[in-house]
């Protein structure tokens, strides 16, 4: 245990294994109502102040200390969620513009609003015709520098207002959408799934009315864009469509779903999310392995510890305490 971890409060960074479904800042607020109680990270006085001010003691929990996150995971994903307590939260910027490692799923057959399975179907595509070997080939024009436009289905404004606003309402775009320069540093095809999976096309589907609206929009700026379904003519099969499994470690501010999104069109089909791991940021990672790394703590040990926190050692410091303790960096 750091000599400075076993006095406290301390200021630090550390990974939390984030699991899929709950929104990142769900667990960060989560997270802080341990880490408000804790004399880890509050001084004994105010924690005593604390307990005195009873008709108060949510909000003062709250103030008690500054927590945050360095770079918020879609709720589907899942992986290395890097939290910073303290003087930590002036770190976590850092951790945007970072190298990031992720692995991802890519089901064929139909591409969505949100380019994952959390959305509509939006157009269907054939799939039949991909082989393994053209998804290799097709990977090379993704590699280093290249250029992303945004998802139309994204939160970024163009003057004032959200771009999935305008898809809905079939607003004309002012502008077009401005490309952004990432890098791809590695991109490589880990897993052919074929049709050996339990992953299906979502439910929820685009109507013609929706199609029509997102097609409007889109044509405002390249009028040759196309939103249509374009039915597979291969005999219809149980089997579910074509799904394979990507690695790739790129620079920050790059849009995995994107690449699936246009990876797929490149294959001359249509495709999507259907799973996210972020397994390395910086140098918090899943499985550390190079000389620097840092393990992450598995929600898991929060979960625990939200429900009954249990008996301090003999240095105070309760089980989830000492977790955080064996991987967190000082600052």
């Amino acid at each position: 245990m750091p000599k400075t971890a076993k006095g406290g409060p301390v200021s630090c960074l550390f990974g939390v294994v984030k699991p899929s479904g709950p929104t990142s800042m769900s667990l960060v607020n989560d997270i802080k109502r341990l880490v408000a109680n804790s004399p880890l990270f509050v001084e004994e006085s105010k924690l005593a102040q604390k307990a005195q001010k009873s008709g108060k003691r949510g909000k003062y929990g709250r103030d008690a200390v500054k927590i945050g996150q360095g770079g918020t995971l879609d709720p589907l994903a899942d992986g290395v969620l890097v939290v910073g307590v303290g003087k930590g939260t002036k770190k976590l910027s850092e951790f945007l513009d970072c190298v990031k490692e992720y692995r991802t799923t890519c089901l064929l057959g139909c591409e969505t609003d949100t380019y994952d399975s959390e959305g509509k179907q939006v157009r269907v595509a054939p799939w039949h015709h991909v082989t393994r070997e053209q998804v290799e080939k097709a990977l090379e024009q993704f590699r280093g520098e290249i250029e992303q436009r945004p998802p139309i289905f994204s939160a970024l404004k163009m003057d004032g207002m959200p771009l999935y606003e305008y898809a809905r309402q079939g607003k004309p775009l002012p502008r077009p959408i401005e490309k952004r320069k990432v890098t791809v540093h590695e991109l490589e095809l880990v897993e052919w799934l074929g049709s050996d999976h339990t992953f299906r096309l979502p439910e929820k589907k685009f109507s013609k009315e929706e199609q029509e609206a997102m097609e409007k929009t889109l044509k405002s700026v390249d009028t040759s864009v196309s939103i249509k379904d374009e039915p597979d003519q291969e005999v219809p099969s149980e089997k579910p469509p074509t799904a394979f499994v990507l690695r790739m470690k790129v620079s920050g501010g790059t849009y995995v779903r994107s690449i699936v999104h246009d990876l797929a069109h490149a294959l001359g089909s249509a495709g999507h999310v259907v799973t996210l791991t972020r397994s390395r940021q910086g140098r918090f990672a899943l499985e550390p392995k190079d000389e620097g790394d840092r393990a992450c703590v598995p929600w898991e040990v929060f979960k625990a510890a939200l429900a009954d926190e249990g008996e301090a050692d003999e240095d105070g410091r309760k089980a989830w305490e000492r977790e955080v303790i064996a991987q967190m960096e000082l600052i």
